[in-house]
This record gives structure tokens, sequence and C-alpha cells, in this order.
């Protein structure tokens, strides 16, 4: 580790505020969010009482404090909704579950503040700026460009080795070993883990493919974005994450038949296998044994026995987390299965969904897992599939995908990704919004007769609103 980590990690904070005075502040967020992700160094200064200081809480709390200086009417106009129970619950678990386990009110608040600035931060941040139409276009926007950012860099890691971190940072942010695949290298450039390049290239091929087939977007920097969109699919599958190409297929392939069907069921399918994965492998109808000899059959015998790993770490934190059913061991890795000499037997967890169970119990589990789908779910109860082929509405389509995504990753990773959470709130609002708009439509006192025979006849401008009731000439759009 060299100079530049902490330069990179402390500057962070005075670059994003000094992004809010040279950009619209929706603009600023996408940057400061994207940037971070993108270049930061994965290093971590521990803080007495408070998280870790990492790039994702230096963007968060960076973002938060630029937007309260800059633009706090926008911060102010968020109204807490039915939809943001989860997330709420989710946020404050962590108390309930240090309280439970004789931890202490501190620890709890501390693990509750964790949860805060990674989780709850870029939430409402993705409220108050991305749920309407140009905001999650503009989100969508941000993460395909920087798809397209990391394809050089990508390319560079899969001839010359992971080692664009070491260069600049001074260390290897994780095994090389596991960066060696199929004769060749897994790019890591400057995220966590091969697996998180891979996932992010996929998403962002994902939304590219979404706005070109649907004529959202035709050029980019005076390129047809089709050639574009061709780049990301090829240094995604060229990245070999086999997760990430396993996701992007499904995705795709549920996009296109709701484009053919005019059917969300594809999609609904996918909502689904998460709850039922989870609960499939909680009751142990999904046996181990059998997942890994059908992945010695369809890919090959390394990725099986990784695979046969990690359902093996399932099995035994579940069986712990059983002992504590409701809130969880809290933190202090006591929710880790030990031995008889309570000496640890397993490294650390892989699954996100596994750490939830563990750390906060079935309430902590059940809340996660609401706050990343809840809204997905909604989306699709309220837009139709015959929207999901409008350009104005391709945005809100992809990103509604990428959040489903986003969960299945969930089941075999553990990589909190602050945009994708972004991408949650902004779909939460969207719904939100739309639920607002439904009620004002159908109350019988404030709606005249034309209007309300208007009301059954939504319009897209309607279901993704460009404006509201006051205009913030600085940030291009209208506010809540």
């Amino acid at each position: 580790m060299n100079v530049t980590v902490p330069i990179a990690l402390f500057g962070w904070i005075p670059v994003v505020v000094g992004l809010f005075t040279v950009l619209p502040p929706r603009r600023a967020v996408v940057t400061a969010f994207v940037g971070a992700w993108l270049f930061l160094p994965m290093a971590g200064y521990g803080i007495e009482g408070f998280p870790d200081y990492t790039k994702v809480s230096a963007t968060c709390v960076g973002v938060l404090l630029a937007v309260m200086i800059f633009d706090s009417d926008r911060l102010l106009s968020f109204r807490p909704s039915l939809v943001d129970i989860p997330m709420i619950i989710w946020c404050l678990c962590p108390i309930a579950s240090s309280i439970s386990n004789d931890l202490g009110a501190y620890d709890g608040l501390s693990a509750a503040l964790f949860h805060v600035i990674v989780w709850g931060i870029p939430y409402v941040i993705g409220r108050v700026y991305f749920w309407n139409r140009a905001g999650i276009r503009e989100l969508a926007m941000g993460i395909f460009i920087g798809g397209l950012i990391y394809i050089p860099l990508c390319i560079y890691e899969l001839r010359m080795s992971p080692q664009l971190h070491r260069m600049v940072y001074g260390f290897h942010q994780h095994s090389f070993r596991q960066h060696m695949r199929y004769g060749g290298y897994r790019p890591m450039v400057f995220m966590q883990h091969g697996l998180m390049v891979g996932l992010w290239m996929a998403n962002a091929a994902l939304i590219g493919m979404w706005l070109w087939l649907t004529g959202a977007v035709k050029r980019l920097w005076g390129i047809p974005i089709g050639w574009l969109v061709a780049a990301l699919l090829v240094v995604t599958i060229l990245c070999k994450s086999i997760g990430a190409i396993v996701l992007l297929a499904l995705g795709a392939g549920a996009m296109l038949l709701t484009r053919w069907w005019r059917s969300l069921i594809p999609v609904l399918l996918l909502v689904a296998i998460s709850p039922a994965y989870i609960v499939l492998r909680q009751t142990q109808v999904l046996d181990r044994e059998e997942l890994v000899s059908l992945a010695r059959m369809v890919v090959d015998r390394d990725r099986a026995r990784s695979l046969g790993g990690r359902l093996t770490q399932e099995d035994l934190f579940s069986e712990k987390a059983m002992e504590r059913p409701i809130f969880g061991w809290g933190g202090w890795h006591r929710s880790f299965p030990t031995d008889e000499h309570g000496r640890d037997m397993t490294r650390g967890w892989d699954s996100l969904w596994v750490q939830a169970l563990g750390r906060s119990g079935f309430v902590g589990l059940v809340s996660l897992t609401l706050a990343i789908l809840l809204p997905a779910a909604l989306f699709l109860r309220r837009f139709s599939a015959r929207l999901w082929t409008r350009a104005a509405f391709a945005p809100a389509a992809a990103l509604c995908m990428i959040v489903v995504l986003y969960m299945m990753d969930n089941l075999m990773n553990s990589m909190e990704n602050p945009i994708f959470i972004l991408a949650v709130g902004g779909i939460s609002g969207c719904v939100a919004a739309r639920a607002g708009r439904k009620v004002r439509a159908r109350a019988p006192t404030r709606t005249p007769p034309p209007e309300r025979e208007q009301a059954k006849h939504l319009t897209l401008q309607d279901i993704l609103p460009r404006q509201s009731h006051r205009i913030d000439p600085s940030a291009g759009d209208i506010q809540t």
C-alpha cells in the first residue's frame, strides 16, 4: 500500500463536493458513485465506534454532505412510503440483534450506522434523484458508460494479468490465484474481485442492449450504440465470470421474451428465483450434492468444486443461525460455526443472504430480500409489458432487471454495491410516485368527471413524470 491510497480515499469527499459546484446535482451524484466504484482503492481505515472508512462510505457520506449543502430541498422532498419499510427494518435490525445477544445498545447502534451508510444513504439518494424519467435515464446511462470506460482496462488485464490496482495503489486487492482462468486471466481492475467486475460489465451490457433494441439511445459519442453494446458483450464474456455470464443470459432472455410475448411472466419468474432458492435451501429440499453434480455436468469440475465449497458454507452457517433464528447472532463473528474446540469451521461467508441470516436472523433476511425485490415486484405489477419496449420506458425497465439480477448474485456472493442500491431506491421512488398518482386520480372530491375518465388511461408521461411542482434550474429537472 502506498501514499496514493489515503490521498484517493480521504481526498474523495472534497472531490464529491467539488463535483456539485460544476455539475447539476443529479449528474454529480451519478459521477460520484460510478467514479468511486470504478477507480478508488479497495482499502479501509478503522475508526473507533464507526464503520470502516472505505470507498463506499467515503462516497455515501460525501454525496450526502454535498446534497445537504447544495441541494437540501431535494433531500427534504423525501416522503416515506410503504415500499420503504423493508429498507428501514434492514437498517435498524442490527440494534435488535445486538440487544437480544446482550452486546449492548452501543454495539447495535454502531452496526446500524454501517447499514445506514452502505444501504440507507444510497437508497434515499436514489429515491429523491432517480424516481422520474430524466433521473432513471441518467442513472442507466451512467452505469452503461461506466461499463464502456472499463473495456480498455479489462482488456489490459486480460493480456497483462490483474496489475492495475497494484500499479496505482501498491497492493493486490485479492488473491491472484483466483483470477487465473481457462489458460488466461480474469480482470479485477479497481474492484473487490473479478466476480464484481464480471457482474458490473454484465449489467452495463444488459442496459445497453435494451436501450439499443428499444431505440432509446441510437448513438453515443458519435458511435452507433450497437457497436458499443457488442464490445461490452464480448468483454463481459472474456472476463470469464460464469455467474455473471449466466445472469446476463437470463436477464437478456427474460427481457426479449417480454418483448416478444408482451408478458412479464419471464421477469416475474426471475424475481421468484431468489426467495425460492433461499426457502428450498433452508428446508434442505435443494440438496448440496445434487447441485454440485448438476454443476459438474453443465459447467466443469473446477466450478463444481467451487460451488460445493459455497454450499457447504451455507449449510454450516444455516445450522448455526437456527440456534437464534429471529434476530440472529449479531456481530463479532458470533454467527460463525465452530467445532468442539471453539475454532471456526469456515473462513467466512460467500453469500450475502447467509450473512444476513447469521447476523440478523429471519428478520434481517426477510427485510433484506424485500428491500431489494419488493420495489421490482411492485414495479412489474403496476407497469404493463407493453410499456417495456417503449423508448421512454426502457431505462426504467433495464434498471428493474439489474436489481433482480443483483439479488440473484447475492445468493452466491457478498459484495455490496451502492450503485445497485441507488437503482433500488430509484425503482422504489417510481413505484411510490405511481401509487400517489393513482390515489389522487381516484379521489372523488378532487377529480372532476372529465379528469376521472382520463385517469383510466394514464400516459407514459403520467407513469414516469418529467415534472412535478417546483423547478430546480440547477438540476435541469423538476423536484417533488
